[in-house]
């Protein structure tokens, strides 16, 4: 009975021995294969767009034209406006505004003339477009030095007032007698104010009063 277990065990061991030996060759042929079709597969070079972004800090200005007319006599807040940029903004090395950048905006707020004080206005910036296209929401206004309120001078005297101004010297017979000058200065009153106006083709800065960050940059 052991003779014929043993028996059976070398016969069983034999067999796997020549299963594998018939398909050894088999899976070497079909890597063989394998590796044949990857050498012939075309390189895939995949290019990856590296994207820094650049942030446009608040206070930057930028030079611009406007084009139409906008005035507190003939347009209601909430009138749109137009801008095109004059000139490249660089921040260091890199464009971040290009020229004829389109900048679009609204009237904000209008204050009307009154007696002794022109009217004014503020030009809020919301949004640009490059000329390829690309468009940001940004937060900008028209420029000047009052807070960016453009109007708002004082008118001219309504009146103007005679006053003598005595020198220091005295002068004439008497040396009790001082000369006197009269001087014309304004007096109380101030005359009614006018409305302003941003004509076509004035030209103006536009100031960011926050950061704007920007992922799309122009190329040289």
């Amino acid at each position: 009975m052991r003779r014929y277990f043993l028996f059976l065990m070398m016969f069983v061991f034999a067999g796997f021995n020549i299963c594998l030996a018939d398909e050894t060759p088999a899976v070497r042929n079909a890597q063989n294969q394998t590796q044949t079709v990857k050498d012939e597969l075309p390189e895939v070079k995949v290019e990856l767009r590296e994207q820094a972004g650049v942030t446009i800090p608040a206070g930057i200005v930028v030079p611009v034209i406007n084009m139409q007319e906008i005035s507190t006599q003939t347009c209601p807040v909430g009138y749109k406006a137009k801008f095109v940029a004059t000139n490249d903004l660089y921040i260091g090395d890199i464009k971040v505004i290009p020229e004829d950048t389109a900048f679009y905006g609204y009237i904000e707020k209008i204050n009307d003339p009154i007696v002794g004080t022109n009217a004014s206005m503020k030009v809020k910036i919301t949004k640009f477009i490059f000329p390829d296209g690309y468009e940001q929401n940004i937060k900008a206004y028209i420029y000047t030095t009052n807070d960016n309120l453009i109007g708002g001078e004082l008118t001219a005297p309504a009146e103007w007032v005679k006053m003598p101004h005595y020198q220091d010297t005295y002068q004439g017979i008497s040396w009790i007698h001082r000369g006197a000058t009269l001087q014309m200065r304004p007096g109380g009153k101030r005359s009614m104010g006018a409305h302003t106006k941003l004509p076509v083709g004035e030209r103006h800065m536009i100031i960011f009063v926050a950061p704007s960050e920007l992922t799309h940059t122009i190329g040289e």
